[in-house]
């Protein structure tokens, strides 16, 4: 099969206000004979359901998903108040989705039958075997608290096929994100794709958090809710604060970046993210937490170097990328920017062509996270070096 580059991805970005502007901003800079599949991630200060309607009037036949986000990462790296896409070529990329409508209902079997009918589709295009050239991508709702459930059954269904996703944002609000599936965006809904692919890949996350001493035991929590109302037996937020030398009232995003907690399994740490504080001071998380767990105290270490080694890792096996589609944890940005070095990890994305979007949580095989970078990288066509 003989491709170029320039077909295999394509990548658009637009900053146009109106729905109108944004379709006909994307649809010339990736519409091809061959194009088969688009993923875009987008502001929420967006009229979605105008946008919605834009996007299936210029892109007609060709599959659009996508998924509100907190910020943008184009090929000029970060952005906010705009859209970011990608467009797959359909000789290089069977790529099946499906929308699951009703998080809270999801089981096991749902799950089952769901992975089968995805890799029905990719197999009907006889691009290359399922096992061993196909990833799964998953865009939540990133205000649900179903995603460990959903995630724990598709994790089941796709056994050895690799996964990972992004919890869709809404700008920083916390108050309505949304993903899109044939042409409207839904909330409480979560978007589920194959993508089966010749092309070498590798599914990676990675973080730079530091273990600390300190530890905290969640003596009271509603795992359900994701809501934590004591820790060390004292209310949540109170301890919590006197952990990191502030008071309660200085609590936000910016410190929850700064000072976050993590769950140790065996020798890996994972973090688990404040989103908020309550008036009653409890927290509510990104992730679920349980009673009696105990979380440690965390520190970020650096950012960069810790991306660096990543792609360094990723280019001894793949070559230089052709693409990498990256969830990064909203927190992550947030602490560059109060640092000043938001400049400096944007150019470096920017220089390894990442394309995706700032998260509320990420998913790695089954796992759902916080404060990570996690993604895809895809090799160039005629494997390493070409």
């Amino acid at each position: 099969m003989t491709v170029t580059q320039n077909d295999v991805i394509r990548t658009a970005m637009s900053e146009g206000r109106l729905a109108e502007t944004v379709a006909q901003d994307l649809a010339r800079q990736l519409m091809h004979p061959h194009l088969g599949f688009v993923l875009f991630f987008c502001s929420a200060e967006y009229d979605l359901a105008a946008l919605g309607d834009a996007l299936q009037n210029y892109f007609g036949g060709v599959r659009l998903v996508g998924c509100t986000s907190a910020g943008e990462i184009t090929a000029q790296g970060y952005n906010r108040s705009c859209v970011s896409a990608i467009g797959f070529d359909h000789r290089s990329f069977s790529i099946a989705c499906e929308l699951i409508d009703e998080m809270e209902r999801f089981s096991l079997v749902d799950a089952q039958q769901l992975v089968e009918r995805l890799g029905s589709t990719c197999r009907s295009n006889c691009l290359a075997p399922l096992k061993g050239h196909s990833f799964a991508l998953t865009l939540l709702d990133g205000l649900s608290s179903r995603e460990e459930v959903v995630l724990a059954a598709l994790s089941a269904a796709f056994g050895s096929i690799p996964h990972f996703g992004g919890s869709a944002g809404d700008d920083n609000h916390l108050a309505d994100t949304h993903v899109y599936y044939q042409g409207r965006f839904h909330s409480g809904a979560a978007i589920v794709m194959l993508v089966n692919t010749w092309l070498d890949f590798e599914v990676f996350t990675t973080h730079h958090i530091l273990p600390c001493h300190e530890k905290l035991v969640v003596t009271h929590a509603d795992s359900q809710m994701r809501r934590v109302f004591e820790l060390n037996a004292e209310p949540a937020a109170q301890e919590y604060a006197r952990l990191v030398g502030v008071p309660v009232g200085e609590l936000g995003h910016r410190l929850f970046a700064a000072h976050p907690l993590a769950v140790r399994i065996n020798e890996q740490y994972y973090v688990r993210s404040i989103q908020k504080v309550n008036d009653d001071l409890s927290l509510t998380f990104y992730c679920a937490v349980e009673n009696g767990i105990v979380l440690t105290s965390m520190r970020p270490g650096p950012l960069l170097p810790n991306l660096e080694a990543l792609f360094e890792r990723l280019e001894q096996r793949l070559g230089p990328p052709l693409l990498t589609i990256g969830c990064d944890c909203f927190l992550r940005r947030l602490e560059v920017e109060s640092q000043g070095g938001a400049d400096e990890v944007s150019a470096f994305l920017r220089r390894q062509r990442v394309i995706g979007f700032n998260t509320y949580g990420e998913q790695f095989n089954g796992t759902h996270i916080n404060q990570t970078f996690t993604g895809v990288a895809i090799g160039r066509p005629g494997g390493r070096g070409a």
